[in-house]
């Protein structure tokens, strides 16, 4: 799939999320298979206050590029604004967020708000078009309710203003996350536009990802909670190693994210973010609920990690015993 020059030549890729998609995260799933690398939502309104924090989230590492960097807001002349200021800051793709349904964003008619006025929406794609050279591109929601579900009809506006690329969850916004992603609303946009689109929603491993593309025709696919704790979601050849060898490349890549993480985070932001991530890796691992509880009582980094590693090679330790009787079963049937 092409977005203008860039060429996304692997099929998933790692959705915007705040809090989450920032610099370690967004370079292992680079690494892992992530065909694009996209900042988590930037607020324009801060842009335009000059807010050193906002400006902060908006960084990125040349090893990341193409980089898309995500901006919300409801104002057009300071969405336009953002995008002109990320533009000259090297971002490759601007994308709008009309996809957020958390009430301080929908509450100022930003992020899925949008999707209920079509004519505000319509001036918003065209001032941002005429703002910025580089690709221009939006996450939209199958609407905004079950009685509101626009998606088509916002995708065509957007084609009609110079838009390059849409990526929808079809989800709306008063189902939040609840529920289940009706795909049929994917495939319905794919058809009334001719401009690629990419799929979001209950994608949990690179299986659902080829059968979302089969099934609505979408040219990519987005990840996102699917993703939490199991970024080798982006490896298609992850499911082809046995028990084993996976609970080995986790380890190897789990190291991996904390070392991007201390690498590129202060001590207090990076202990925070360890805690988070941690908390997703060890789900469904032997007492993973008693696990997470310990992760949360750490303050200190290194004394986290070292606990991590203890207890990661413990679950390995135990499911050795488990793996050697299998193996042995299977040899003994042969």
């Amino acid at each position: 799939m092409n977005i203008g020059p860039h060429n996304l030549t692997n099929l998933c890729r790692l959705a915007p999320m705040a809090g989450i998609s920032n610099t370690p995260f967004r370079l292992l799933c680079k690494e892992l298979g992530s065909s694009l690398t996209t900042s988590e939502e930037i607020s324009a309104k801060a842009l335009v206050y000059n807010s050193e924090r906002t400006y902060s989230l908006a960084s990125y590492l040349p090893e990341e590029k193409p980089i898309a960097i995500q901006i919300f807001g409801a104002e057009p002349s300071d969405l336009a604004y953002a995008a002109r200021i990320m533009e000259e800051r090297g971002a490759d793709i601007i994308d709008l967020n009309m996809g957020c349904p958390v009430p301080k964003i929908t509450k100022t008619g930003a992020g899925s708000a949008l999707m209920r006025e079509p004519l505000k929406a319509a001036e918003v794609f065209r001032t941002i078009r005429k703002a910025v050279q580089i690709p221009f591109t939006i996450k939209i929601r199958g609407g905004w309710d079950d009685h509101h579900v626009n998606a088509v009809e916002i995708a065509q506006i957007a084609e009609s203003e110079g838009v390059d690329s849409i990526a929808v969850h079809p989800r709306t916004r008063s189902q939040q996350y609840s529920g289940h992603a009706p795909w049929e609303i994917i495939r319905s946009v794919v058809e009334a536009v001719k401009l690629p689109i990419t799929g979001n929603g209950d994608v949990r491993s690179y299986e659902d990802a080829e059968r979302m593309q089969k099934e609505t025709g979408c040219h990519s696919v987005m990840i996102g909670r699917g993703a939490l704790g199991k970024p080798w979601v982006f490896d298609r050849n992850f499911t082809t190693l046995t028990p084993r060898e996976q609970h080995e490349y986790k380890f190897r890549l789990i190291r991996r994210h904390l070392d991007l993480i201390e690498e590129h985070m202060n001590p207090k932001l990076g202990c925070v973010q360890m805690k988070k991530h941690l908390a997703w890796y060890v789900a469904q691992t032997k007492d993973w609920q008693e696990t997470r509880k310990k992760i949360f009582t750490f303050e200190d980094a290194k004394d986290l990690r070292a606990f991590f590693e203890d207890y990661w090679v413990g679950a390995f330790v135990d499911r050795t015993v488990a793996w050697n009787a299998a193996e042995s079963a299977s040899e003994a049937s042969i």
